[in-house]
């Protein structure tokens, strides 16, 4: 049985709200109701617990579209999403002095806009590691393609960010289950490539609009038509930095994991392991069609895929497996969602705040990440209560070492 509230939307389609006791700004719900009005929206948009207003399309929506796409409902973090690993080694086994391990990783790890001597420049390789290399040399011959077409989107140095954080929300995480498990968990996306790319084809099917004087209730909903060029060019360029975002988690995990072998005596990957994204467009069949999903901060979760809900970097996290629910498309949430705007987070929270909120947790302390405190977010508790008929829980984690971009 699904938990959703119905939101009728006159002259579209519906809302299904997973919200049920998670605050939610109306801004969020009038701009679903303007994705609902779309004329290619197949059955309803859903609603996720953990949505908020968001650039173009709301954070924590699922758009079922037939015939076409909206580039600025997938968004310019193309393929964002989670990876973990659990290992086979025990909380015990874990070096008292954690500052040091977290100190290692953000060395081992471009991030943020950080350079360190003979390693990173601004968030990226200073030399691109032979490993890197390797993944890059899969990715490169069909980037070369997509920029043969549309030179703009050409990004200076695509290979030198593959395997990097970036910044905002991204993280790496070590963290411990309930059964005293270590895990690492990191949240990371297709970087610069993804996000020129993303603002390329935003502008480009806001031009469409123009050309064919379409009246849309929002700019940001522009969109591009099956069976045209740039929908073709668009779908090529999207499966690309979907790929990109899945190697770069991959990469990263790699950096933590080498990390850790100096660290703790010797571990192997456990039992199980988790790559998905969570801002991205994907082809699949619902209520009898084919049509495009787009999750915007959403996971998949048919019957048996794995999943990772992140609260914030004060509160944990869930691994969770799906229920396959269909009128959710097979979705749900993508974390607990902001409370609060990054302005009115850094406005409103305290130092002391913040640190209190990560006591215990080996992070950063400084007023600088004071926008992804965990204030700043909705009460992960009620988030995962409100989608019960979407996913179980399988493990619950909380971090000892959190490093941000």
């Amino acid at each position: 049985m699904s938990n959703y509230e119905n939101i009728d939307v006159p002259g579209g389609s519906p809302l299904k709200m997973w919200t049920k006791n998670v605050l939610i700004d109306d801004t969020a719900i009038e701009q679903m109701k303007n994705v609902a009005m779309l004329p290619f929206i197949h059955k309803h948009v859903a609603a996720m617990p953990d949505c908020h207003y968001g650039m173009g399309a709301t954070v924590g929506s699922v758009i079922p579209t037939k015939g076409a796409i909206i580039p600025a409902a997938v968004g310019v973090d193309i393929g964002c999403g989670m990876m973990a690993w659990k290992l086979t080694v025990k909380a015990r086994h874990l070096p008292d002095n954690l500052a040091t391990v977290r100190s290692d990783i953000e060395r081992a790890v471009p991030h943020g806009f950080v350079s360190t001597k003979g390693r990173a420049r601004r968030g990226g390789w200073e030399t691109v590691p032979n490993s890197v290399s390797t993944r890059w040399r899969d990715l490169d011959d069909r980037y070369r393609q997509i920029i043969e077409k549309h030179p703009k989107i050409s990004h200076k140095a695509p290979a030198h960010q593959l395997g990097s954080l970036g910044t905002g929300n991204h993280f790496i995480e070590i963290c411990l289950d309930e059964n005293d498990d270590v895990w690492v968990m990191l949240h990371s996306g297709s970087r610069g490539p993804g996000n020129v790319i993303g603002q390329y084809f935003i502008n480009l099917a806001r031009n469409d609009m123009k050309q064919h004087f379409v009246n849309l209730p929002d700019k940001d909903l522009a969109y591009l038509s099956e069976g045209t060029e740039h929908f073709d060019d668009y779908i090529e360029a999207l499966n690309w930095a979907q790929d990109y975002a899945w190697e770069n988690r991959q990469a990263m995990m790699d950096s933590v994991l080498r990390v850790l072998r100096s660290h703790l005596p010797k571990f192997q990957i456990g039992n199980m392991a988790v790559n998905c994204h969570h801002n991205y467009a994907v082809e699949e069949n619902h209520f009898g069609a084919n049509v495009w999903v787009t999750r915007k901060g959403a996971v998949r979760a048919r019957v048996g895929d794995l999943g990772i809900i992140p609260g914030s970097m004060g509160t944990g996290s869930f691994i969770v497996r799906g229920r396959g629910n269909a009128d959710s498309f097979c979705s749900c949430s993508h974390g607990a969602g902001r409370a609060m705007s990054r302005t009115k987070a850094r406005q409103s929270i305290t130092l002391k705040e913040h640190r209190e909120a990560t006591k215990g947790i080996e992070c950063r302390k400084d007023r600088a990440i004071i926008d992804e405190s965990p204030a700043a977010y909705k009460d992960i508790s009620s988030v995962i209560a409100a989608q019960q008929d979407l996913i179980e829980v399988v493990h619950t984690l909380r971090q000892v070492v959190n490093v941000k971009g």
